[in-house]
């Protein structure tokens, strides 16, 4: 192939780029309320109403419940715009593209269930984290006994995402077959929630569930019995990318502000910009960004490719979530002693970011994985 034919793989062709800015125009409108949301405990029902009313919550479930169809990297593009805006909003979205997706493939009420969930009447969260087992998922306690009709549950999740506004959760608990995905009903007077005080993304709030010999019928199984950790660990892969594209999108709107402001404020007679110790910081976070961004792209490319990325994945989770956090650190210093202020967003949009340092895996975690990758199993000795 001669390099006039050769498609241009790395960079996105003008679909992408058109519904890049269609996110775009959209986070505009929700843009001015995320600094008073991000100092609220307040679940944002508006915000999620608008979501859902836009197609974006759900935006990767198919056409034929409803949805978009929306492929992995139009899904990544979706988060990293609404991060730059509402860190919160974006958060919804990657929530409600795991949860879209479970539900279609592995639901056995697929047909009733998406359509509410796509429409925001049905929102769900994932209970898999234990207060004695972070990361290793395969060490959870909380088990499932089969008795006539389906199944009791009996254990503790913690630290679920929208745990109080939540209607039903993606429950993993051990059969005698190995760990198993359960849809369970929150309402359930065995099962108890408890909110936790959270410095950042306060709006979706993190809190526990404990279940007390929880029935849940048969039906409510999700995809099968003892399958449930290769479930969550391939879902990882993706929501590992999202991730790290969100924490792109607001480090770049912390950027953004920072270049503003100190081409305004005025200091020994010139701008703050005049100064190589501000913009030279300001160049190296972008570069670093940019680099991190296009290795999201690449990951979520292997998945639509359907090529192994495990790797990228865990890249990205230990790497680009410090850039973000480095990046907005620096420009709140950057606007001295008012970037210290809540009466700025900075502070909010540096604890957003910072919660991404830990949720789905920490950095420990991940370099395990790349190791792991490289290395082999057994030459790590893991």
């Amino acid at each position: 192939m001669t390099s006039a034919t050769k498609p241009l793989t790395c960079i996105l062709d003008e679909d992408y780029e058109l519904f890049r800015d269609s996110i775009r125009a959209f986070g505009k409108t929700i843009a001015d309320g995320y600094h008073r949301r991000a100092l609220s405990d307040e679940f944002p029902h508006d915000i999620y109403a608008r979501l859902a009313a836009q197609g974006l919550i759900g935006l990767g479930v198919s056409e034929a419940h409803g949805g978009q169809g929306a492929d992995h990297l139009a899904q990544g593009l979706a988060v990293e715009e609404l991060a730059r805006h509402d860190f919160s909003a974006a958060y919804l979205v990657f929530a409600g593209t795991s949860g879209g997706a479970f539900l279609e493939r592995f639901s056995r009420e697929a047909d009733e269930l998406v359509p509410r969930f796509l429409r925001g009447e049905l929102k769900t969260c994932l209970g898999l984290t234990e207060p004695g087992s972070g990361s290793d998922a395969s060490a959870m306690r909380t088990f499932a006994e089969e008795v006539d009709g389906g199944w009791r549950l009996r254990g503790e999740k913690t630290s679920v995402t929208c745990v109080a506004e939540a209607d039903m959760a993606v429950v993993f608990a051990k059969t005698t077959k190995g760990p198993t995905a359960f849809l369970v009903e929150l309402d359930d007077p065995t099962v108890s929630r408890q909110r936790f005080q959270d410095p950042g993304v306060r709006p979706l709030g993190r809190g526990s569930i404990s279940l007390d010999n929880t029935f849940v019928p048969e039906r409510r199984l999700l995809g099968e019995n003892g399958r449930g950790f290769h479930m969550v660990m391939n879902e990882f892969d993706f929501t590992r990318a999202l991730l790290g594209l969100m924490c792109i999108g607001v480090a770049e709107r912390a950027i953004e502000m920072t270049v503003g402001y100190t081409k305004e404020r005025h200091t020994f007679g010139k701008p703050l910009s005049a100064n190589q110790g501000v913009t030279f910081p300001i160049a190296e976070h972008l570069t670093q960004l940019e680099a991190a961004r296009w290795l999201c792209y690449r990951s979520l490319s292997l998945r639509m490719a359907d090529r192994p990325h495990t790797k990228e994945a865990a890249m990205i989770k230990w790497w680009v979530p410090q850039l973000a956090v480095r990046a907005i650190q620096d420009c709140i210093v950057l606007h001295g002693h008012v970037g210290f202020s809540d009466e700025m967003p900075l502070q909010a949009m540096l604890r957003d970011a910072s919660a991404v340092l830990i949720g789905d895996g920490t950095a420990q975690i991940q370099k395990l994985i790349v190791a792991r990758e490289v290395f082999g199993r057994e030459a790590i000795g893991r």
